[in-house]
């Protein structure tokens, strides 16, 4: 299966190094080509661009800037380089590339908010990778500034005041329409602050890194931040068609453990995303009040009202997959219907109320995936919410590892972990989804899946569910972030599921 990997930026650096290696080039052509790319980027997301202003330091990111900068003066267009080096001297390679750009007669000077105001598009080639610190001084104010107009920002390598590895916010930082990401994605593009100052994110990998040394720099890095992300060929290669001979034997039993009193429909959500992902059959054991309404609002799941756990039994003796915690509550009833699905011994989907009740319930030899979100993960951990987001990678794997199984960590850009491998990263979904039910529809398909695929691995089926989630979040938002629910979600899963 096709995967990308996001890496810290030390091992991009060396990345870039095997890069120069395998293509014979050097740093200076490197630098040429980065520019190059990110220059034509910026003419096709912004063809009617013509005044522009490319923000610099004295690095190779301002070097990125530069051959930019020459180029867009090449073809006509109203060019100028704001310099913010403290001697207005840029460094090694970069220095090349600014001289190339005066010879091209880019004028060049100190960062000026008047002609910040006044242009059609800022290329931040202030920074890139290599910030550790907070952002201050000049580069502060005019990362301020930069946030304060209207023009639209294009950010070369990696925004400006976003740390390349964590995503953290370093003080402030530059909120960017377009990035343009050179060899290799960065793990800080998907974690912490990041997706609120990325904006639309594109990779260029500027050549070909020979299959040799990308293995010399796994190995190398094996210990460093990295990410798994999530693609679109993955779904289609994880979803293969169905045959005609196959029927609903053949594609699992999932039992939706939810619905304290009140909360009928987080049990009715999970119960319709395990029958939207394809379970072949989904039984919900619910409080007996939501009986009649589920039935009567979705027909297709069976539901049995239990006010003991022995009526649990027959149910779970026919289950393939359990799906529990939706609206389950924390009081008596919940913790015997919660203590009796756990002990079964069946793979198990954990959410929401269910999440509370993992301390008391040790986990059996069967896979669990838990799915909490900040709070949750929070409590899990015995931390906070904050804590949990700024280090969501620590994060993910501390549930894993505390907890067994694999952890899903919901959020901006989602991550999995199941195993030693890099984590997961969910590169899809959008704010309209913060809303209630959307967790249960989320549960209900990941049991789906896995019961129509058990013997993969729970790690990528929790990645593939949460997906095909996002994805169709995506599509509802083309109609508008504002006032999507969690039905809406449900209504878009199919489209997604037959790629």
């Amino acid at each position: 299966m096709s995967h990308r990997t996001a890496y810290c930026a030390d091992a991009v650096r060396a990345l870039e190094r095997a890069l120069m290696a395998s293509e014979g080039i050097d740093s200076n052509a490197l630098m040429e080509r980065a520019g190059t790319a990110a220059y034509a980027r910026a003419r096709r997301a912004f063809p009617r661009a013509r005044r522009w202003i490319v923000l610099a330091g004295a690095g190779n990111n301002a070097g990125d800037g530069f051959v930019m900068a020459r180029l867009a003066k090449q073809e006509g267009l109203d060019v100028k380089v704001m310099l913010l080096s403290p001697d207005n001297r840029p460094r090694g390679d970069a220095a090349t590339q600014f001289e190339a750009a005066r010879q091209s007669s880019v004028p060049s000077g100190p960062p000026a908010r008047t002609e910040l105001e006044g242009c059609d598009l800022i290329v931040d080639a202030m920074l890139g990778i290599g910030l550790d610190r907070p952002l201050g001084g000049l580069y502060l104010e005019t990362a301020q500034a930069v946030n304060e107009g209207s023009a639209p920002v294009l950010a070369v390598d990696i925004p400006t005041g976003i740390h390349a590895d964590t995503g953290a916010l370093m003080t402030a930082a530059v909120r960017a329409a377009l990035t343009v990401t050179f060899v290799a994605d960065k793990c800080g593009l998907f974690l912490g602050d990041a997706p609120d100052f990325v904006g639309r994110r594109v990779l260029e990998p500027l050549g070909r890194i020979a299959p040799d040394r990308v293995a010399e720099i796994g190995t190398a890095f094996a210990e460093k931040p990295m990410l798994r992300v999530f693609t679109a060929e993955m779904l289609r290669a994880m979803l293969p068609a169905r045959q005609r001979a196959d029927h609903k034997g053949r594609f699992g039993h999932v039992l939706v453990v939810a619905g304290g009193p009140g909360m009928g429909g987080a049990a009715r959500l999970a119960g319709e995303g395990a029958l939207r992902a394809g379970a072949g059959l989904v039984s919900v054991a619910t409080h007996p009040e939501h009986s009649a309404a589920l039935l009567s609002g979705r027909p297709e799941l069976m539901v049995r009202g239990v006010r003991k756990a022995e009526e649990l039994a027959p149910l779970l003796e026919r289950a393939t997959v359990l799906a529990a915690g939706c609206g389950l509550g924390q009081d008596a009833w919940s913790r015997e219907m919660f203590a009796a699905a756990r002990a079964s011994n069946l793979p198990m989907v954990v959410d929401a109320d269910g999440l509370g009740l993992v301390p008391e319930s040790p986990a059996g030899a069967a896979p669990a995936i838990l799915t909490p979100h900040p709070g949750e993960a929070a409590r899990l951990l015995d931390s906070s919410s904050a804590r949990v987001q700024d280090d969501r990678l620590d994060a993910v794997a501390g549930l894993r590892k505390r907890h067994g199984g694999v952890a899903l960590l919901k959020g901006a850009h989602t991550l999995v972990s199941g195993t030693e491998k890099p984590p997961w990263v969910i590169d899809a979904g959008n704010p309209g989804m913060a809303t209630a039910g959307m967790g249960d529809v989320l549960t209900g398909l990941m049991a789906g899946l896995w019961a129509q695929f058990p013997e993969a691995e729970p790690e990528d089926l929790a990645a593939l569910a949460a997906f095909v989630h996002a994805r169709a979040g995506d599509r509802v938002a083309e109609n508008g972030q504002r006032g999507m629910i969690a039905g809406d979600v449900l209504d878009a899963l199919r489209a997604g599921l037959n790629p």
